[in-house]
């Protein structure tokens, strides 16, 4: 299995491995490709096969087989009826099945370098027996276009050669005749979760300039705003908590901003929130604590709470013992009266332990002076 971006080489591997080890080689696409042709293509190996001659199949797109088309292919795969090359531009832990992924090798392609797009170029030129009529700073930015796609780069190479041109262009005649190239994101696949990872990240590393930057490159491959409204409100949530109390309300207000405004305007409230986010002090103690205590709720299952903390409207509840000995914490000299919250039967735990930055410098205070009030007391 090739997993890589578009324009790497995966199908030119497949091509290799198959003069290579002299297989017949057959190229389907999963996009259009139904179970009857499947059917032709397999029957039509195993007729090869039974003449002495095996097939390498390579499926473009193999990502696109729903489940029952991708368990066709086991058993030819297994009686080595075919050789099974596929290629995808999804993530295959994802994408493809179990069974037929613990019968192949993943290969993870990148995207080209700007080296790699140069000795392209090169070998394009050597092929055309002329050379680009480019400027260095142009040539540069021609490889900048296609953006680690050699596909695209060799598109952009024929658009130039075929031009009546009678010296060099610079980069600014040939951006005006050449547009750049979309950006590679697919606001469901692999590149949105790694980019939302990549600005989640930094701002939790507290790097202003490179949140802005993942922030932009999302928005420039044509993410919604509002789902970036959306997670940095969840970071404000999880990363920054109660070590500034109003990181979460800045957030909100951003996204509402964003409502009333529009595109574009609105998408400055949301990076002024973002910047607000990587610079501020950062905790999830609030995050680790409730976490804790969702394993503690499952771990203790039904135990009641402690009867002086259950209110007693009727007789019967008080004979019960209801609401025996429970201090009103009002009545407490200082307002606090030390009893137990907890089931009987559970020990009690330290959930909540409030880091030294920020706000929550003074929670830890308020924290620590209550459980000396409480060792007290219990004393």
């Amino acid at each position: 299995m090739f997993w890589g971006p578009p324009g790497v080489g995966k199908t030119t591997i497949a091509r290799l491995l198959a003069d290579a080890t002299d297989l017949h080689f057959v190229q389907i696409s999963a996009i259009f490709t139904g179970v009857s042709d499947l059917r032709k293509v397999f029957e039509a190996a195993r007729h090869r096969r039974a003449n002495g001659q095996g097939t390498l199949l390579f499926v473009d797109e193999i990502h696109r087989f729903n489940k029952a088309q991708q368990d066709g292919f086991l058993p030819h795969m297994e009686d080595g009826t075919i050789l099974l090359v596929g290629a995808t531009t999804e993530n295959p832990s994802f994408e493809l099945n179990a069974a037929l992924l613990s019968r192949a090798q993943v290969l993870v392609l990148t995207r080209l370098e700007l080296a790699d797009l140069e000795r392209l170029a090169q070998r394009a030129e050597r092929e055309l027996d002329r050379a680009l009529p480019l400027d260095g700073p142009a040539r540069e930015a021609l490889l900048e276009m296609a953006d680690g796609d050699g596909r695209a780069l060799l598109n952009l190479v024929e658009q130039i050669m075929a031009w009546d041109v009678p010296d060099k262009l610079d980069t600014t005649a040939l951006s005006g005749r050449l547009m750049r190239r979309a950006a590679q994101y697919d606001k469901s696949g692999d590149a949105h979760y790694n980019l939302i990872s990549a600005l989640h990240k930094s701002v939790r590393g507290s790097d202003p300039d490179a949140a802005l930057y993942w922030f932009a490159r999302m928005l420039e491959g044509g993410e919604d705003p509002r789902y970036l409204a959306r997670r940095i409100t969840r970071m404000a949530v999880e990363d920054i908590g109660l070590a500034d109390p109003q990181a979460q309300a800045y957030c909100v207000q951003a996204w509402e901003t964003f409502e009333r405004l529009g595109s574009p305007e609105g998408e400055l409230a949301i990076a002024q929130a973002l910047v607000y986010l990587a610079l501020a002090p950062k905790s999830n103690g609030v995050y680790v604590a409730y976490k804790a205590a969702r394993r503690e709720a499952k771990r203790t299952g039904s135990e009641p709470p402690p009867k002086h903390i259950l209110n007693a409207p009727t007789r019967l509840m008080k004979d019960q013992g209801y609401g025996d000995g429970y201090a009103y914490d009002h009545d407490a000299e200082d307002g606090f009266s030390g009893q137990n919250y907890f089931p009987d039967t559970m020990k009690r735990p330290e959930l909540y332990v409030p880091v030294e930055r920020g706000f929550e410098r003074e929670l830890k205070k308020r924290v620590d002076y209550f459980a000396k009030l409480r060792r007290k007391r219990e004393s």
